[in-house]
């Protein structure tokens, strides 16, 4: 009992649970496709406990908010569950003791349970199949309980609506029950729950049948659950039939991939999570894949989370980047509107399905609040072009890339000072709009919130990087007027914000200036992201690299978004404290581009470590600052996503770093700058390395001067350049 309460720290009326301990082991599953997901216990039910955020959720709404099997009224024993490449739950149950008038029927272990589920094109399929190991002939029966609520999912989260829709009577035919609901937006939402071929009393709130099983017989049978909006589908897929074209189309997006290969096990079981978990997120849209940000609460397109996901998957899968960048295209406001805060050439931060949106009571339908979304777009389109020379889809967006720049010009930069501000405009928008959006990150030395119009250092950054990426591409284009001209651009934003951003009293640049240009002189992880966009300079950017690697920045696991010892740091906290698996990629890449080698591999190795002890080796969207331990694992975050595309992104972006790798596609040129492992990995593959119309295979091997390259493999025109 004593080392069960040592697993959870009580801070105040809240609890967070050691990644190591048994508690952390009761996370729930998840499975995603496209614009369905649900979230499942480890029994494969679903549940209307705790923060009742389980379900089975299709565009925004939740299509089935409870789903419990019962053995003759028990629920069976858990004997192990997982999930498969992220596509298929599997979990092996047995029975209790079943009692009939105080006589023992079926005793504990006769019956081998099996269930197995996955989503496709909005249908959840289920396998269930019993086996009798008895040595005798056993009669039981089974129970599916179940309702569907049809809540949004910002109900979920904790939104209350004074008015809620309608819902329809239940219709009963046969093995089948559809539920509905009108929402108030109009919308005629159904659930469908079929059972298979089973021959089952079905009512409005269950599936009940009865088995004869003759020793060692199996049996099995499928629940389908459909979802379905205004007229409800003719006929539902088979189990078998929608499985193979959801294998058929993983093989697919596998094939298109690099593969990547190291010498250390649980390395490799990281990235095939991360990998698996990007797979799972992505959607198809009609401009192409988008990586949705994160289950539960972010089952969406996000402009930021999408674009960085992107970055950190470029050399492993560059399509993903095409898809990003068309559906922003796509998606780039073109008028003033306030209540979105959205002005003409800005990028999408968000959008959202379901009838809370549609109706207006949120203001994310189609939502701009977002200060880094536009540069980061002209970002990745820059970086899309120097790993694939993909000229003809920069001309095709070249319109659109000029806009986001004269966004950035006109009304990314509010007071005309060479700086790009934010300041909220929507009245229910974000009142901070970089990628820390709490309300309280940004801040001055004394704990006071800064009050806006802000600029971020970090987006100072990135638009440096974005005029830059902008230059290459004019010149491209044959523009070199226009690409001169963002150069010099490029340089007097460099040089304003060394003046205006540099703490010396810090070794670190300052989190923000204020409105009144004051600097928020905090020691946060923002300043490494301007290493990422080289807009530091040398001398300037070892230093920041020894601040953000110290004891009151870096963990033991990774880069706390605020330094220890500052007014509002809380390892507790969403953004003041805790620690980003992205956001300390970004950094350790930033440090790579600056050749510091040593730093890089400091992050890389702490996320690495802290990986093991996360649920199914599924890094998750943050976790707590507190410092490591001998012998604990890193503090699990209450309600962070898990999966969460950038922070499955984020080994992808670590391995780029330490194998300085960047892309010269125009020039077929692959430059490796001091490649070097961490601790624990003594050889790494890529295989399939896509840069332009050339692939290439590499081997990395542990060196005493860092790492040594052997070409296996090469087709088509490219020169690798290694640079020790």
């Amino acid at each position: 009992m004593e080392s069960a309460l040592r697993e959870i720290i009580h801070v105040e009326d809240h609890h967070y649970i050691l990644a190591a301990s048994v508690h952390a082991d009761e996370r729930g599953r998840v499975l995603k496709h496209g614009e369905t997901f649900a979230l499942f216990d480890q029994y494969g039910n679903i549940r209307p406990i705790g923060m009742q955020e389980e379900g089975l959720y299709h565009e925004g709404t939740r299509h089935l908010s409870s789903l419990t099997l019962r053995m003759s009224g028990k629920r069976p024993l858990l004997l192990s569950s997982t999930i498969v490449d992220n596509a298929l739950m599997v979990v092996d149950l047995t029975n209790t003791d079943i009692h009939v008038d105080g006589d023992v029927t079926v005793p504990h272990g006769a019956c081998h349970i099996f269930r197995s589920k996955f989503l496709w094109e909005g249908v959840c399929h289920e396998r269930l199949r019993i086996h009798n190991y008895a040595g005798e002939e056993l009669e039981v029966e089974f129970t599916y309980e179940f309702d569907a609520d049809f809540v949004d999912v910002f109900e979920v989260r904790g939104s209350r609506r004074p008015r809620r829709g309608e819902r329809l009577e239940p219709r009963i035919d046969g093995n089948q029950v559809l539920l509905g609901y009108v929402g108030l937006d109009g919308v005629r939402r159904f659930t469908r729950i079929v059972i298979d071929p089973m021959e089952a009393e079905v009512s409005a709130t269950e599936i009940r049948f009865r088995l004869r099983l003759r020793s060692h017989e199996a049996r099995t049978c499928f629940l389908t659950v459909s979802c379905e909006q205004e007229v409800p589908r003719p006929t539902l897929e088979g189990y078998d039939s929608a499985f193979g074209r959801a294998v058929k189309s993983m093989k697919q997006e596998e094939a298109a991939e690099c593969h990547v290969q190291s010498s250390n096990p649980l390395l490799n079981e990281w990235l095939h999570r991360s990998i698996s978990d990007l797979r799972m997120m992505v959607t198809d849209t009609p401009t192409g894949p988008y990586p949705y940000a994160g289950v539960p609460w972010y089952s969406t397109a996000f402009g930021r989370d999408g674009i960085i996901t992107a970055l950190q998957a470029l050399w492993l899968c560059p399509s993903l980047a095409r898809g990003v960048l068309r559906y922003l295209a796509e998606t780039q406001a073109t008028e003033f509107e306030s209540e979105r805060d959205a002005e003409p050439g800005k990028i999408l931060h968000e959008t959202r399905r379901g009838e809370m949106a549609a109706l207006g009571e949120i203001p994310f339908g189609r939502y701009y609040g977002t200060v880094d979304a536009t540069p980061l777009f002209l970002l990745l389109a820059g970086e899309y072009y120097e790993v694939t020379g993909d000229s003809a889809l920069i001309e095709e967006l070249w319109p659109k890339l000029e806009l986001a720049l004269q966004w950035i010009d006109r009304y990314g930069d509010r007071d005309g000072d060479g700086f790009v501000e934010y300041g909220q405009r929507a009245r229910r928008g974000l009142s901070n709009q970089g990628w820390k959006d709490s309300f309280d990150s940004v801040f001055h030395e004394d704990g006071t919130l800064a009050e806006g119009p802000i600029a971020l250092c970090e987006v100072q950054g990135y638009v440096y990087a974005a005029k830059r990426m902008m230059a290459r591409m004019a010149r491209m284009l044959r523009r070199n007027e226009f690409a001169e001209q963002l150069g010099r651009e490029a340089e007097r934003l460099r040089i304003r914000f060394e003046q205006a951003f540099w703490c010396e009293e810090l070794s670190t640049y300052a989190l923000a200036l204020d409105g009144n240009k004051k600097p928020c002189r905090v020691r946060t992880s923002n300043p490494g992201h301007c290493l990422f966009a080289r807009i530091v300079s040398e001398e300037r950017a070892l230093m920041t690299a020894r601040t953000l690697t110290g004891s009151s920045s870096f963990s033991g696991w990774g880069i706390r978004t605020v330094a220890e010892g500052e007014r509002r740091y809380n390892p507790m906290s969403y953004h003041n404290g805790s620690i980003w698996p992205h956001d300390s990629a970004m950094v350790a890449l930033g440090f790579s581009r600056y050749g510091l080698k040593r730093e890089a591999l400091q992050v890389f190795e702490g996320l690495f470590a802290a990986s093991g002890f996360f649920d199914l080796n599924r890094m998750p969207e943050l976790f707590c600052g507190f410092p490591k331990r001998h012998g604990e694992g890193p503090t699990l975050y209450p309600v962070a996503c898990s999966p969460q595309a950038w922070a499955a992104g984020c080994v992808l972006m670590l391995i780029q770093a330490a194998l300085g790798m960047s892309f010269e596609a125009s020039e077929r040129r692959l430059r490796l700058d001091r490649p070097a492992l961490p601790l624990g990995i003594d050889e790494f593959e890529l295989r399939d390395l896509r840069v332009g119309e050339a692939t290439t295979d590499l081997r990395f091997r542990r060196s005493e001067s860092g790492a040594e390259i052997q070409v296996l493999r090469k087709e088509g025109p490219l020169d690798i350049v290694i640079l020790k």
